[in-house]
């Protein structure tokens, strides 16, 4: 008897009524706060509707998805205790991880931006973010830094 392997993220997840994708419903679901799905979609779709507006040539998904795809980390460093000693190891990121990270950075460089409404603060976040700017890049830029930084301790990888 084969057993199927249940899978939490993309068995259940369907895609999003208005482009019809896994990526806009899985950052929707992640900027969901408190179980309120119609507010963190209206949010969301606010926010495009802001990016349409202020980037004419491109269209507003593609702009959200251009954005991820630059926050998105190469490696990150993990705490490895070797002999006594706390070293921080580089190591490669899984597209999965790298995509949670993304969406993670650009979701809480938003939400701390104070005195604007959800809506504005990650259209805005969104935009920096496809221009290769804003704080969700500079935090993959730091991760990225803090890697090479460590690279002496890489043979530490598990």
């Amino acid at each position: 008897m084969a057993y199927k392997r249940f899978t939490h993220s993309a068995a259940q997840l369907k895609p999003d009524s208005r482009y019809d994708s896994l990526l806009v419903s899985k950052f929707i679901n992640c900027t969901m706060l408190d179980g309120k799905k119609s507010t963190a979609a209206s949010n969301f779709y606010g926010a495009l509707d802001i990016i349409a507006k202020r980037i004419k040539d491109v269209p507003p998904q593609e702009v959200f998805e251009q954005a991820i795809g630059k926050c998105k980390p190469n490696v990150e460093v993990r705490s490895k205790r070797v002999g006594g000693s706390n070293y921080q190891v580089p190591m490669p990121v899984n597209r999965k991880r790298q995509l949670s990270l993304a969406i993670r950075w650009i979701r809480d460089a938003a939400r701390a931006k104070k005195g604007k409404p959800m809506r504005e603060a990650l259209a805005q976040e969104i935009i920096d973010a496809f221009k290769g700017e804003g704080t969700a890049i500079t935090t993959r830029t730091n991760m990225h830094r803090m890697a090479e930084a460590n690279k002496a301790f890489a043979h530490f990888a598990w």
